[in-house]
């Protein structure tokens, strides 16, 4: 009998990755309404260092398989271990987060196991009656919401989004960590990685800043991010972006926010020209402080917006960066 809701921890240089973090909290919420365990699956090599900072987010169990041939992800000996683990063990759910890792190791493991998966979802939750797993996703470009259920096969399976979840911190007295061993074989590494080059971008992640500074169709070219850009660095703010200046060509697709783009959740949010379709809406609405401004007073993000400003973003942005610049100036001439 399928039991318990599993994730999968993604871990780079054995650092944690947030993502995983943020599924555990989703996870705590779901087995409690199952009455279930948190089991999280953390392979790599020398990882089991890392199984605290589980138990504090969430995790009642994590089961550790460590061997050299997992210091680096790889798809084949990564999907030979959690099939290993999916397998002795049958959950009723296992999340991955819909990382460039998890979209390529999810959709192997559903096929394995001859299960369904459902990928970048932004919702989950527990049907009151049936117990399924209700999985929400955009779909149609966007445009609408489908929740997907799996009904007849085990276990239930979604990735789901950076950024998406909420993490938790939780006293938790559960904190069994097991240690499985996965037999490879030199067959099992159907790759030969040669060199690992890693770059090292100045742009932080837009799902882990704390003020962003968003544009959209309202700039009225690429020139406009420029003017966003000076506000920004008096800020120490993010450069981020509707979808309507991706497609426009002005930003790059890693820069937006919105149901097909990425989930933000900053302390403050800058929308700049940016109208508030329910598509981008439901990318940051959940943001600490919104603040808008449209030159149409009836555009839709003032609804989520908690102080709004009707106007020229193109005369708005200049002011508002020198007003930023000499309350600046006065702090340093008091200090």
């Amino acid at each position: 009998m399928s039991k318990d809701v599993y994730v999968f921890i993604e871990q780079r240089d054995n650092k944690i990755q947030k993502v995983g973090i943020e599924l555990l909290g989703k996870a705590r919420e779901l087995a409690d309404a199952l009455g279930q365990e948190v089991v999280g699956i953390l392979l790599g090599e020398s990882v089991k260092s890392e199984t605290p900072v589980l138990f504090k987010h969430g995790a009642d169990k994590v089961i550790v398989v460590e061997d050299e041939m997992l210091k680096e992800y790889v798809t084949e000996p990564y999907a030979k271990a959690i099939f290993e683990v999916i397998k002795e063990n049958e959950p009723e759910i296992v999340l991955y987060g819909a990382t460039s890792i998890g979209r390529d190791l999810a959709p192997r493991l559903a096929a394995r196991i001859h299960t369904g998966l459902t990928a970048d979802c932004t919702k989950l939750d527990i049907d009151e009656e049936s117990k399924n797993l209700l999985m929400t996703r955009p779909a149609f470009g966007g445009n609408i919401m489908a929740t997907i259920i799996c009904e007849d096969f085990r276990p239930q399976m979604a990735t789901v989004r950076p950024g998406v979840m909420q993490s938790v911190t939780v006293d938790n007295p559960k904190s069994e960590v097991i240690e499985k061993k996965v037999e490879f074989t030199a067959a099992d590494m159907n790759v030969t990685i040669r060199e690992i080059k890693k770059s090292e971008s100045k742009k932080k992640d837009i799902t882990e800043a704390n003020i962003l500074v968003s544009g959209g169709r309202g700039l009225g070219g690429p020139e406009g991010f420029d003017e966003l850009d000076k506000l920004a660095r008096e800020l120490d703010a993010e450069i981020s972006s509707s979808r309507a200046a991706v497609d426009a060509g002005w930003i790059a697709k890693d820069r937006q926010v919105g149901q097909t783009g990425k989930t933000v959740r900053p302390e403050l949010y800058f929308a700049m020209g940016i109208s508030g379709a329910i598509q981008h809406l439901a990318g940051m609405e959940d943001s600490d402080l919104i603040i808008a401004v449209n030159k149409t007073e009836d555009a839709p993000i003032f609804d989520v917006a908690d102080l709004g400003v009707v106007g020229d973003i193109n005369a708005i942005v200049p002011k508002l960066v020198d007003i930023i610049k000499k309350e600046k100036a006065l702090k340093e001439e008091i200090k």
